[in-house]
């Protein structure tokens, strides 16, 4: 094969639609706009979320809460995760990435106590529950805060 045979699959390029084109083509004279009105016109429409003039649903609903944004958001993970890694292992977020453990750190790894460990292992992380903390330290475990 060449780079001059590349093709696309059969049926998964279409056509555009050509508007416009006249009345043979099925899409002349109002070219699928209908008659009149703001959307026939050019530069014709309303910009998303605009309802006629009616007070939108975004301004319609009420407020709630709070939303901090100071706030640390963290990525949480359980013991019972850290129980697929070898013996010894020194583990931190790029290897809980590479691992597929975690998709993104957010501000930071913070480990939860649920499950069991079994395996040593030195847990480098931004925060620990204590039960976490308890339970890496009891198998000989270190969990450092970073």
């Amino acid at each position: 094969m060449k780079l001059h045979d590349l093709a696309p699959a059969e049926g998964s390029k279409r056509e555009a639609k050509r508007v416009g084109r006249g009345h043979g083509s099925g899409w002349g004279k109002t070219a699928a706009k209908g008659h009149k009105g703001q959307n026939a016109r050019s530069g014709g429409g309303v910009r998303p979320g605009f309802e006629g003039g009616q007070t939108r649903l975004a301004r319609r609903i009420p407020k709630r809460g709070f939303n901090n944004v100071f706030a640390t958001e963290y990525t949480a993970i359980n013991v019972s995760d850290l129980e697929k890694f070898v013996d010894g292992t020194v583990v931190d977020t790029e290897l809980l990435k590479a691992a597929g453990v975690i998709k993104k750190e957010n501000d930071g790894v913070k480990v939860l106590g649920n499950g069991e460990l079994t395996k040593k292992l030195t847990v480098k992380a931004a925060a620990f529950s204590a039960t976490a903390k308890e339970k890496i330290e009891k198998v000989g475990g270190e969990a450092e805060v970073v």
